[in-house]
Formats: structure tokens, sequence, C-alpha cells
């Protein structure tokens, strides 16, 4: 489906939940609405379902306007954060669902397709409310698939699960969305997640469409601080700085050769991303005096919390490592991966782009 929202605004009462945006969607591809929560990712996605209409603008599908046309008269298929699934039918009559309501032929081997896939092939003839968390949410994502819809839209589908089905079921997500059978929209809160899913991007803060693009794009060359903030996990290191005649002066009088464009503003904010700061040096780095103020081990990193002579930095290490409160650590930085961001918060240099 190509699906085009032209000036979309949508206010309840006195609230503004999305801003006058325009956004083209990328047909049979992924497109993932990354921010927090209450950025708008929810009201967008039932105006393109037709779940609500906008208060002003148009949603284009294929050409047609379908502004105000109900759920109902449109193909689309939705998955919730909830595990919606009938619960008087079993697993296999759950999938076959919207085969049957389309009057289609082949359902079984549709059906059985769709389980192996989802790997819930052992669970077609129970009801629901004998699987697992994870499981009723395989079913309902397999009922979605099994519809063939053009438009495809989820909600935060992972959010209630643990890490460690969330890590299977990303990945089985990445390879069912790569046959490109459908236009897929996907809401997260997790930069992880739109980096797994890879396709396209758009970062929504406050109702606001900040930025959309392929998503490599979009993480390597965030437009913006608030785009920035969106798209990184932990959150990029911010750093008040002046232009110099050599780079950018932070505090402590310490420098950074980062080529500038000649129209910067004095005021800036280097960003550095946690995964760029180390505590070993490589060659160019700039040394941080710091004492350790946190050790955090998630997963296979360990989230080091520095105060330094420039401010507290979080620093990301691959592996695990540990670290003594207090203890005195450096901090090595290298100019050629901040992004520098001018007074108004526009991106100005970033480490895989050229400087404008």
């Amino acid at each position: 489906m190509e699906l085009m929202l032209e000036r979309i605004e949508k206010q309840v009462g006195a609230q503004t939940h999305l801003y006058p945006l325009d956004l083209t969607l990328v047909p049979r591809a992924v497109t993932v609405l990354l921010g927090a929560t209450q950025a708008g990712k929810t009201s967008l996605m039932r105006l393109m379902a037709g779940l609500d209409a906008p208060t002003r603008g148009r949603v284009v599908a294929d050409g047609q306007d379908v502004t105000g046309r109900p759920v109902r008269e449109r193909n689309v298929s939705m998955v919730y954060q909830q595990f919606i699934n009938y619960p008087s039918m079993t697993v296999a009559d759950n999938i076959a669902s919207p085969l049957k309501l389309r009057g289609e032929g082949g359902i079984a081997a549709r059906v059985n397709e769709l389980a192996a896939k989802l790997h819930i092939e052992p669970f077609l003839k129970r009801l629901p409310a004998e699987l697992s968390g994870g499981q009723q949410q395989r079913v309902a994502l397999a009922r979605a698939l099994a519809k063939r819809a053009p438009l495809m839209l989820l909600d935060e589908p992972l959010v209630n699960l643990d890490y460690k089905l969330r890590e299977e079921l990303r990945e089985e997500l990445s390879q069912l969305f790569a046959s490109g059978e459908s236009t897929v929209v996907y809401a997260t809160t997790e930069p992880t997640e739109a980096l797994l899913l890879g396709g396209y991007t758009a970062v929504m803060d406050a109702g606001e469409l900040l930025q959309y693009g392929p998503t490599a794009e979009v993480f390597h060359g965030p437009k913006s601080i608030r785009v920035a903030r969106a798209f990184s996990d932990p959150p990029m290191n911010l750093i008040a700085g002046t232009a110099a005649t050599l780079g950018v002066t932070l505090s402590a009088g310490v420098n950074l050769s980062v080529p500038l464009p000649a129209a910067s503003t004095s005021s800036l904010t280097i960003g550095v991303r946690a995964s760029a700061l180390r505590v070993q040096q490589r060659d160019g780095d700039v040394t941080l005096a710091g004492k350790v103020e946190l050790a955090e081990i998630s997963g296979s990193d360990t989230f080091v919390h520095v105060d330094t002579e420039i401010g507290g930095l979080v620093a990301q290490l691959t592996g695990v490592h540990q670290f003594t409160l207090g203890e005195a650590i450096p901090v090595y930085l290298n100019p050629t991966q901040v992004y520098v961001f001018d007074a108004s918060g526009n991106l100005l240099v970033a480490p895989h782009l050229e400087v404008r």
C-alpha cells in the first residue's frame, strides 16, 4: 500500500495529540515509529487504521482519499501490546479467522505455514488461555499475517514480554517482514528495536514528527538534539562547548579538533554516544580524568557513569567489567566520533556526514 498523510493534525478538546505533519510511507517496507511514551505514535497509527479521523488533513491510500473512512472499510491488520485473541477459539481457528471471513481456500496449509514460522505448531489445538504470554502474542501475530493486508500496524507488540522472548520475536519479525508482502508500521520506544528491524524510521516527540528516512541514516545523522535523544539508548552524552579557531572548546580547557562550518554559532552542544567512550586509549583520543559514580551490567554490556572534568558521562563498554565506586579512571574520546549541534539544537557535524 502507498500511504500518504498530508498535513495531518489531531486535537482532542484543548489537547493537541498530533501537530501538523506530512508523511509518505515507503511501500512494502517497514517504517518504525520511534519515540517515548506520549510521543504521538498510537494517535498516528489510529489515523492510519481508520480508528480515528484527523482534526485536519488527509489520509490517502493508493491514491484514494480515505480520510474518515472507518476501519471496517479498510484492508488493515493490527497487533496491539495486549494479547488479543478469540478466547473460545483454538489457536488454529484464531489464525484462520481472517481467511474464513474472506472465504479463501487452502486455509489449513496457510495456518500450518504461519504456525511453523512462529514456532507455535504444537499449540494449534489449544485455547489461548492455555498458552504463555509470548505464545499468545505469536498467535496474534500469525492471525495478522494470515490476513495478508496491504497495511500492517503493530503498536509496541513486544512491550509486555520478558527480555528473552522480546529478543526471539524481534529476530523472527525482521525475517517475516523481509518478504515485503505488506507495508508495515511498527511503533516502539526502543532505539534497539528500530535498528534491528531496519527499513525506515520516523522519530516522534510530543506529537511532532522530527525526522523520517532510512533507519541507518537517521541514526547516524540525527538532524537535531531532540532526534539524537530519542534515537540513543542509553541517552547521548550532551556537553556544552564554544566554537574555537581549531574546533570546539569544552570546560576545563579541553579542546576537540572538529572541523566546523564557517557560519557556526559560538555556543555549541557536543553529543557523544555512550558506545564512543572508552577506558582504553587509542590514537587520536582526548583524555578526560574522572571518577566512577556507578557501574551497571546489562546483558553483555557494562554502563559506567563517570564524573569527569567536563561533567557526568556514561560510557557503554562491551563485556562485563568490574569497577569500584569512587575509583579514578581516565575516559577516552576521539574527536572524529562526536556530534556538534548549534545553539538552536540543529546538527552541524556528525561522524558519518560531510560538513555542510
